[in-house]
């Protein structure tokens, strides 16, 4: 058998901008092999440095990063980076090739400098495989017809999508009589129930033809326990699945939670309704989204202050709020309660943008449209939590505005994944659309 030259075996990731705004340590994680770094990726970060955003705050984080390798280095020369095991990095100064990416596609654009730095390498280096890695996918099509191989990033991607973890389990054909002693008791032993181990804070629906009971495993008792169905802040539950996540915000015991579901199944109203509930346990209420701006224009591009132009971001929060309140007459201490809250800024609706770098003690936090953060956003806003604080993210996967994210790399898949079997963790998926028959037959048929 032939054997293998060692130095072939290392490759040659070239990284795109889009990567770098996913995650600004992502070059970190190519193993042994070297990383390369166009020069227009760099002018491209350097025009995304200033501003608020998460993608602002990526680019001001490698721009850093790469200051501080330079120290005593040139950026042209291979980098080690830090530990044995690491490969190199370099920035690549040269963007023409023999193959000419910009002539191929008529276009001077970033995107084909970025393909002719790869091109370069490819032809400096030919015993070695040059791949490009870009969230882009026409970018993807785009270098693979030049016969580059392209990849997207994949940490912080979820292997299959399929598997994702749904929160509940329907056990069919239990014992009447097992029912009957669940009620009576409001617990019921595992032993009774022939069902796999369960995940912590895992939600069951047991029935038979005649009966059934709603439960959850409570991972500190070690058994299942009967949750019943109530309604909170006026809001009624009208499935099982919410009357899992209204349960899911309530548990005490629970300091974060995830709630997933199509648009319509109540995933933001639940949450703030049952925020509302226990708005004695904490401090403050905060309701936040991130802000993706249509057409990927910054919202500086909207006339107005900045209250004007974060509005209709923050709009479809504001409507779940009213819908609460309206579920009470003008007279009600319920219904003047919540204005309350809001004039003493007891609940704040603000962009997610306004909360970077602080710390959230004793506040409950609900965080709607997580499907649009990146893995290391989500980990940026848990690791914010202070004593006391609670948790909530809820969001649509299959429903992403981002750039460069999809149902697989978003925050919300990833979090779902990894936290799942947690005993401070509980998640339910919100299945059955409950804003009207008509916004159902949409879902169905449109």
């Amino acid at each position: 058998m032939k054997k293998t030259n060692p130095k072939n075996d290392r490759k040659i990731f070239v990284i795109d901008t889009s990567v770098i705004l996913y995650d600004h340590n992502s070059f970190r994680n190519f193993m042994e092999h070297d990383v390369a770094i166009p020069i227009s990726v760099l002018e491209e970060l350097d025009n995304l440095k200033r501003g608020n955003d998460t993608k602002n705050f990526e680019a001001r984080e490698f721009i850093r990063i790469i200051d501080a390798l330079s120290e005593g280095n040139s950026l042209r020369d291979w980098i080690r980076l830090d530990g044995t095991e690491k490969g190199c990095i370099t920035v690549v100064m040269h963007e023409q090739a023999k193959m000419d990416a910009e002539k191929i596609f008529g276009e001077k654009k970033v995107d084909h400098k970025i393909l002719n730095a790869a091109l370069y390498l490819s032809e400096k280096y030919p015993d070695r495989n040059v791949i490009l890695v870009t969230k882009d996918i026409n970018l993807r099509v785009k270098a693979k017809a030049l016969n580059l191989t392209a990849e997207d990033y994949q940490t912080g991607k979820i292997k299959d999508l399929g598997d994702l973890y749904t929160g509940k389990t329907e056990v069919n054909d239990v014992q009447s009589e097992v029912i009957d002693e669940f009620y009576a008791n409001g617990y019921c032993d595992l032993k009774k129930l022939s069902i796999p181990a369960p995940f912590a804070n895992h939600y069951y629906i047991l029935k038979n033809q005649k009966k059934s009971i709603l439960s959850f495993y409570n991972p500190i008792t070690n058994r299942l326990e009967h949750v019943q169905k109530h309604g909170v802040s006026g809001i009624q539950p009208r499935n099982a699945e919410q009357t899992f996540a209204i349960h899911a915000v309530m548990n005490p015991n629970t300091c974060l939670v995830t709630i997933q579901g199509i648009a319509g199944t109540g995933k933001t109203l639940i949450s703030l309704a049952a925020a509302l509930e226990l708005r004695h346990n904490y401090h403050q209420i905060y309701l936040a989204r991130p802000i993706v701006p249509l057409s990927n224009k910054d919202i500086g591009f909207l006339p107005g202050d900045i209250s004007s132009k974060i509005g209709p971001y923050m709009e479809p929060l504001w409507d779940n709020l009213k819908f609460i309140k309206n579920q009470y007459s003008n007279t009600d201490k319920e219904f003047k309660k919540i204005s309350e809250l809001i004039e003493e800024e007891k609940l704040v609706v603000a962009p997610l943008a306004y909360i970077r770098g602080r710390s959230f003690s004793n506040i409950l936090f609900i965080v709607d449209e997580a499907q649009n953060l990146t893995p290391h956003e989500i980990k940026t806003i848990i690791s914010r939590a202070g004593e006391k604080t609670k948790m909530v993210f809820t969001g649509d996967i299959f429903q992403i505005d981002t750039p460069y994210l999809d149902t697989q790399s978003n925050g919300l898949s990833y979090m779902i994944d990894k936290m799942k079997n947690n005993n401070l963790y509980a998640h339910i998926t919100l299945e059955k659309g409950e804003r009207s028959e008509l916004a159902n037959l949409a879902s169905h048929l449109l």
